[in-house]
């Protein structure tokens, strides 16, 4: 497909730079644009922002809720806050902020999370989010927004600032394997369609976009043809994509860094149920919390791999045959 990078290997940017140099290049053209960090500016990359900005930034320290509040108040004078923690805290931990001074009041505030699920990585368990997905798709009129790689952020990040609303933009820190092209296109709320495929279909975000183009490698080893999308907004689900390929193919997989319930697989699952039943098969973590490991070893712990993914989508297939 013409928007994937000619091979994938690890980019040369980390996604907190890229981020960063994406929010900073909006506030450039925006003045409403405000960073709030509840100390996190060097975790999460908005370092450079300060030195830029530095009237337009503020550190809550390790106090999330009121940072969720203080955003409340600039959106209520017509300021656009940033606010950035790791995902649990910035989800989590303020839930309540977030749904009722920024949601119910239909505030202008920008959530993001970083370190999702198994990225956290060696910060373990507390700070290794699985339910923020499943939390933040509860708030009415939310948008939910998962970048696979580095490309993205200048589109997510100009979308977020063009346009009203609560958002949460989940994505990690640290480099990632570069999926698109540098000319790549996204549309918020239009999944990216990676690869075609007529047997089974895979629907991915965030880092296991990689995985589902491995899985989709070895399942054509076994004559399996599968397409591939990257589902990067969470909420509003496309789902006209989802169920033009149930119609098609007839048997789906979602992968997602997130538990299994509430997230990318309960999206897919409650799209086909009320449109084109079919079987769905889901690769996350399942009745599990967080651990401290690499990353890789995480991925294999929870079965978030390519092989995975690819025994699902064998699963999902023969569960379509059985139903014929």
């Amino acid at each position: 497909m013409g928007i994937l990078a000619d091979k994938f290997v690890t980019d040369a940017v980390e996604m907190r730079q890229a981020y960063c140099s994406a929010l900073m290049a909006e506030a450039a053209e925006n003045a409403k644009i405000m960073v709030v960090d509840a100390d996190v500016s060097h975790s999460v990359g908005t370092g450079p922002f300060y030195k830029a900005f530095p009237e337009r930034s503020i550190n809550c320290g390790i106090m999330e809720a009121h940072a969720v509040g203080l955003c409340a108040g600039m959106s209520a004078v017509g300021l656009i806050p940033f606010f950035h923690a790791f995902g649990v805290f910035a989800t989590r931990r303020v839930f309540d902020q977030i749904f009722i001074s920024c949601a119910y009041q239909n505030l202008n505030v920008k959530i993001i999370g970083a370190d999702p699920g198994v990225t956290a990585a060696t910060n373990g368990g507390t700070h290794m989010p699985f339910e923020d997905l499943g939390l933040m798709r509860l708030i009415p009129n939310a948008t939910i927004v998962e970048p696979a790689d580095s490309s993205m952020y200048k589109s997510a990040v100009k979308y977020m600032a063009d346009n009203y609303g609560l958002f949460y933009l989940r994505t990690s820190r640290r480099k990632t394997v570069r999926i698109y092209c540098d000319d790549a296109t996204f549309e918020i709320g239009k999944a990216n369609k990676l690869a075609d495929g007529c047997d089974v279909c895979i629907f991915a975000c965030g880092i296991m976009v990689y995985e589902a183009l491995k899985a989709r490698e070895i399942l054509a080893k076994k004559g399996v043809s599968a397409a591939v999308y990257d589902m990067h907004t969470i909420k509003p689900l496309d789902k006209k994509a989802v169920i033009t390929e149930a119609e098609k193919c007839g048997a789906l997989v979602t992968a997602e860094n997130h538990n299994v319930i509430g997230g990318l697989g309960s999206a897919v699952c409650e799209a086909v149920s009320e449109n084109f039943p079919v079987p769905v098969e889901r690769v996350g973590v399942e009745e599990s919390f967080g651990e401290v490991g690499s990353q890789d070893y995480l991925q294999s712990r929870f079965g978030l791999t390519a092989e995975k993914i690819a025994e699902k989508a064998i699963k999902s297939i023969e569960r379509k045959i059985k139903r014929k």
